[in-house]
């Protein structure tokens, strides 16, 4: 396919309250170096599609908020690649407005959508499975996402279950999961037929269109009224107006649980989503007691499996703690079972409704 037609939108928006305390309201995880690499998650993120996708043709979502920061980390970037969300609507209403307004710059377009947080080991086979996936959409009328492999019964993921072959690494979407409880999460593992939902995706612009018309009328209701304002002057106007009145939904209720032609590319990609911090914990090198200190100065007796993490210069004593998460910034600290990570999007919520936005 022509490369010129292919886009690529990244979708950084988000808080990141389950790396709370290190990912804050100010600067969430997508725009920290989490890995000691001098990149940020979000530029990881770009760097991984270039060459592929025309760095002119690779547009941010993101928050009013964070626009100083994408212009920090990205000073190439023109103002118009970097969509601004009056608010948030998770991610089917900002999707939706991406396309219609890469469709007003190209008809033809073919688009990747890619969150900002994934960690993506095996760089090159990522990249030639990216490639298919464009090649693929080119000449398919289809919706495809991209399936990882499961190496354990994790609940915090979505699950695709695999239908009918139809080539290659390609093969038709029977059923979404949405973060089963253990007992089904291991017997997917264990049927096989089940594959991570890695959040990213691959359509033509006239076909997730299409399938919004179809699928999320009350999302198309309020957006298609701009045909003919996107990528003039007047489109942040009418955004500013139209997208709050969208419903906040995920584009997998909205879109990818509904339509028919809906596919999914099963890759082996070393594929992390860097959003908890058990991720963080697999990912990471660990010691014989299976710690991992997170570029931190840590003395740890009789103690194992835990993650610690402290910005600065303070020193960590830890005794007689198994399977704990320890993470400490200036004002805030978090102590929490490993098992328990999933509470902790609770346990911020909770703080805010006690002491207030400030530790956010």
């Amino acid at each position: 396919m022509n490369k010129s037609n292919r886009y690529c939108v990244i979708m950084c928006g988000g808080v990141g309250s389950r790396f709370w305390p290190y990912s804050r309201q100010d600067r969430p995880k997508q725009f920290i170096d989490f890995l000691g690499t001098g990149r940020s998650l979000l530029q990881m993120s770009v760097d991984r599609v270039a060459g592929i996708v025309p760095p002119e043709n690779i547009f941010m979502l993101t928050n009013e908020q964070y626009a100083p920061i994408i212009r920090e980390q990205f000073p190439e970037m023109s103002d118009s690649q970097i969509l601004l969300e009056p608010c948030r609507r998770n991610t089917a209403p900002c999707i939706a407005w991406a396309a219609y307004h890469i469709q007003s710059i190209n008809p033809e377009a073919r688009i990747m959508v890619a969150p900002s947080d994934h960690l993506i080991v095996k760089t090159e086979e990522f990249r030639d499975s990216v490639v298919r996936a464009f090649d693929f959409v080119d000449r398919t009328d289809a919706i495809l996402t991209m399936g990882i492999k499961p190496n354990r019964p994790e609940t915090g993921y979505g699950y695709i279950q695999v239908g009918d072959h139809v080539g290659g690494d390609f093969s038709a979407v029977k059923t979404f999961t949405e973060k089963p409880n253990a007992e089904l999460a291991q017997v997917f593992l264990q049927s096989g037929e089940f594959y991570w939902n890695s959040g990213m995706f691959f359509w033509s612009v006239r076909c997730i269109l299409d399938a919004i018309r179809n699928f999320a009328p009350d999302i198309a209701e309020k957006l298609e009224p701009g045909v003919g304002i996107y990528g003039t002057p007047g489109e942040k106007a009418f955004i500013a107006h139209s997208f709050p009145a969208c419903p906040s939904i995920s584009i997998d209720f909205a879109v990818m649980e509904k339509a028919p032609n809906v596919f999914v590319e099963c890759v082996d990609i070393g594929w992390s989503d860097l959003g908890t911090w058990g991720s963080l914990y697999e990912i990471s090198p660990k010691n014989s007691d299976g710690n991992v200190t997170q570029k931190c100065k840590a003395l740890m007796f009789d103690s194992h499996n835990n993650v610690v993490a402290v910005k600065g210069d303070k020193v960590v004593v830890v005794s007689g703690l198994n399977d704990y998460i320890v993470a400490d910034v200036e004002d805030a600290l978090l102590i929490v079972p490993r098992g328990e990570e999933q509470k902790i999007k609770l346990f911020v919520n909770e703080m805010k409704s006690k002491f207030g936005e400030q530790y956010l």
